[in-house]
């Protein structure tokens, strides 16, 4: 099988020869020449500088063309390199190289990569077209990226709180968004350590508007505005935070790249940096809107940790985030567990 994929790489470089109009070969057009054409467009051309040459060449056959090119094997690598090019500074630059291991060949020309696994009963080829990169997936990167979502919290009884409660969030404009500055390590192929520290703002925008988040002598109290006319009521809080996941991408396990499913779960930790309420109402009878903020933070809880997951294929990925503690002090509020659903871009 070797013998023949070698060929195949020497009628591959003649071919790329071509395509860049090699001025060696158009100054020999006048000389004998034996043209072996393959494929749609591919040409081997043979220059003949004698008669005797000619009749040397019909009495050969494949194995001492390749024998006669005198190839060296790189004894740590197993590399043997068929074609280079040498540089006007004396540095050469590898064209065509071939890898052997056991019934395994690589056989590179170029950024074209050609596999071939001899080891089952069936021969298996592979073809890597130019341009895709041995090490598409490095063994460690650094990357950006960013949460939108939209928040929610579980009450104690396990369930959302229902609107009769002053403190139930309204979906739409209960906002989550995280800038995460992220790591990912190779463990194995498909199976990565991604870590990594960012920023969240949470915003819980209460169904109710006509109620505003207080702080009280003790706890924080939800009161009913009734002396004006309430548009918007949420309590914000902002956290540093740093996560660490196991991630699993069933594409690259099985050479497809990021056409394949990912998923990823682990903990993460944040420290609270600010926490306020905010209600913009109008006057009863009047025009023009008022806002109220409050400094809520004293009874946030200044730690939060939980587990985000994370599901992915191609190019789209969600994610979702659970707080294992709740999102006030004990006895400082309603007990509620946030959690978020949302994508990342």
């Amino acid at each position: 099988m070797k013998r023949y994929l070698l060929l195949f790489c020497l009628m591959a470089m003649v071919q790329m020869a071509y395509a860049s109009e090699m001025p060696a070969i158009d100054h020999k057009i006048n000389q004998d020449s034996v043209v072996i054409e393959f494929g749609k467009s591919g040409k081997v051309v043979i220059l003949v500088e004698n008669k005797e040459d000619f009749e040397k060449l019909k009495s050969m056959n494949i194995n001492e063309i390749i024998r006669s090119l005198d190839l060296e094997e790189n004894e740590e690598t197993g590399e043997l390199t068929i074609v280079e090019m040498k540089m006007k500074d004396g540095s050469s630059k590898e064209i065509v190289k071939v890898r052997e291991d056991g019934p395994e060949t690589e056989v590179q020309i170029g950024n074209m990569r050609i596999y071939v696994d001899e080891s089952g009963p069936n021969t298996k080829v592979k073809v890597e077209p130019g341009g895709k990169k041995k090490n598409s997936d490095p063994p460690f990167r650094t990357f950006f990226n960013i949460d939108l979502g939209v928040n929610n919290y579980l009450s104690s009884e396990g369930g959302f709180p229902t609107s009769d409660k002053p403190y139930a969030v309204k979906g739409w404009g209960s906002w989550n968004v995280g800038l995460n500055w992220m790591a990912a390590q190779r463990i194995s192929k498909g199976f990565y350590w991604d870590f990594g520290i960012g920023f969240q703002f949470y915003n819980f925008k209460f169904e109710n508007r006509d109620f505003q988040a207080v702080r009280g002598e003790d706890m924080i109290e939800f009161i009913q505005r009734t002396d004006v006319d309430g548009f918007k009521s949420k309590i914000s809080a902002s956290y540093i935070t740093a996560t660490t996941m196991l991630e699993l991408d069933f594409g690259r396990m099985n050479d497809n790249g990021r056409r394949g499913l990912r998923v990823a779960a682990g903990p993460y930790v944040g420290y609270r940096l600010g926490g306020q309420s905010k209600f913009v109402y109008r006057e009863l009878g009047g025009s023009g809107r008022k806002k109220d903020k409050q400094d809520t933070g004293l009874y946030l809880e200044n730690l939060r940790y939980g587990i985000r997951g994370e599901i992915g294929f191609g190019r789209v990925n969600f994610f979702t985030t659970y707080d294992l503690n709740s999102l006030f002090q004990d006895q400082k509020g309603p007990e509620l567990n946030p959690i978020t659903f949302g994508i990342v871009f």
